[in-house]
């Protein structure tokens, strides 16, 4: 399972998970109503707070029903990636509520915006010097 890897909304810092080299630091996922869920070292896999981002996407845009026969988790988990990525390869689908991703909750007014995906996936390279 590869990794979810994004930028915080309000400082631009790409979230790093604690398997990487970069420092890791608490991030505050924020839904529309408010509720928050803070998360000190995030482990890539899209959970804040133990709150997972897809499935509380999902509850965000109206998608709460069980699916008979399947585990409600991972129907809703399923079902927000199939809506943050509809029409996009970069998970902003304009026409759906995301939860936001801060590093500071305090002040902060929740924003109908995607948070940027990180072109890292977590992961922080620092260049190799090539000898010449």
């Amino acid at each position: 399972m590869g990794f979810f890897s994004w930028k915080t909304q309000d400082t631009d810092k790409s979230i790093p998970n604690w398997y990487s080299e970069g420092e890791v630091f608490s991030v505050v996922m924020i839904d529309n109503k408010g509720n928050q869920w803070e998360e000190k070292k995030y482990e890539g896999y899209g959970v804040f707070g133990g709150k997972d981002y897809y499935e509380l996407l999902a509850e965000m845009n109206g998608i709460t029903e069980f699916i008979e026969g399947g585990d409600m988790l991972e129907d809703l988990r399923g079902k927000g990636i199939s809506l943050a990525f509809m029409n996009s390869a970069q998970g902003d689908n304009p026409d759906c509520l995301f939860p936001n991703l801060v590093e500071s909750a305090n002040g902060w007014t929740y924003i109908k915006s995607s948070p940027e995906s990180c072109e890292y996936q977590g992961f922080f390279y620092e260049e190799e010097e090539e000898d010449n």
